[in-house]
């Protein structure tokens, strides 16, 4: 890839913005010298944050607007205002090929409508899906949908399996898909109507893009079986949040343990390497980026609680999605 990667930054969405947004950039543009990006904000606030962080002045470019999108904007009031707010404009430049990707930390509803308004869908994609990275024994999954649809037929959920392998492959080159749908029992008989519908269409139309490998539970997620998992939204976005809650709660309990006793404390530092890559398997900051799959443009948001270090992982996720080809990849699967 001879010209730089062009990444559109919506710099004011988000808890701690711009700040987290600019130091997040300082951390990615360290280890990734290939990179242009596009902020879009208010430069009166983002240039003294510049000024103190590591960033080459030919690496970056700021697009000045001091109209931002809150957090308690509802997508249609999001909508209205949001033609000259940073999120919009972030978007819009894709529109216009200026990018090659937005990242935003922003509101989620808000930057779904706003998406969905300036981009196309896809040939042949009826609806979206909120992708994102979930560690396992093996490696890492991908799980889809994770909340931008509640209700899902059979059509939609095919559509998902092909853009979740589409998406596995060009993050993981290496690897081949591997799908399974998500579901309250292994046996065939288990579930609703659309999901064993879906099970009977995957199963029966084999092809060469991915494995099928029937259902899975929610207690095999993270075994490593498979990497690709797909789900309605409604249901990804439960167990999303609950996989989130049980690794704080986990984390949370193991710290008071240890320090709850000198032998404790004693044994955190004597297993001090081995408590860190525990750690780190549980930060979802090092799995921060969802990506919105179904358009023609790459969109990942961001948490908007991560700090720093999760948003430059989020545009970690970008550079490799873009490298890897997602869009042609998602096209090919689909035709």
């Amino acid at each position: 890839m001879n010209n730089p990667i062009k990444i559109a930054i919506d710099a004011m969405g988000g808890e701690n913005s711009p700040d987290k947004v600019i130091k997040g950039i300082e951390i990615h543009c360290s280890k990734s010298d290939h990179v242009f990006y596009n902020i879009f904000g208010n430069k009166n606030i983002i240039e003294p944050i510049l000024k103190n962080c590591k960033i080459s002045n030919k690496s970056y470019k700021i697009i000045h607007t001091d109209k931002i999108i809150e957090d308690t904007d509802s997508p249609l009031s999001a909508a209205k205002k949001g033609r000259d707010t940073s999120m919009w404009l972030s978007i819009e430049s894709l529109k216009k090929l200026e990018s090659d990707a937005i990242v935003s930390a922003g509101n989620t509803g808000a930057l779904f409508v706003i998406a969905k308004l300036n981009l196309k869908m896809i040939e042949k994609i009826d609806k979206p899906a909120l992708s994102a990275l979930w560690p396992n024994k093996n490696g890492m999954n991908i799980v889809l949908d994770l909340g931008a649809n509640i209700e899902c037929n059979e059509k939609n959920l095919v559509d998902f399996s092909l853009m979740g392998s589409a998406l596995h492959k060009s993050l993981f080159e290496n690897e081949d898909p591997k799908v399974a749908l998500l579901n309250i029992g292994s046996e065939e008989i288990k579930g609703n109507n659309i999901i064993k519908n879906t099970y009977q269409i995957l199963n029966e139309n084999k092809n060469q893009l991915f494995k099928f490998n029937g259902y899975i539970e929610g207690n095999q997620i993270m075994d490593g079986d498979v990497n690709v998992i797909v789900t309605d939204g409604f249901t990804g976005n439960i167990a999303l949040k609950t996989a989130e809650g049980t690794a704080n709660f986990i984390t949370s309990e193991l710290k008071k343990a240890l320090n709850s006793s000198i032998i404790g404390k004693l044994s955190s530092i004597l297993n001090i390497r081995n408590l860190k890559k525990f750690k780190n398997k549980l930060d979802p900051r090092l799995y921060n980026g969802a990506i919105l799959l179904g358009l023609d443009k790459p969109v990942i948001k961001s948490h908007g609680s991560t700090d720093e270090i999760g948003f430059a992982n989020s545009l970690n996720v970008c550079e490799k999605i873009i490298k890897g080809n997602l869009i042609d990849k998602i096209k090919k699967n689909i035709l």
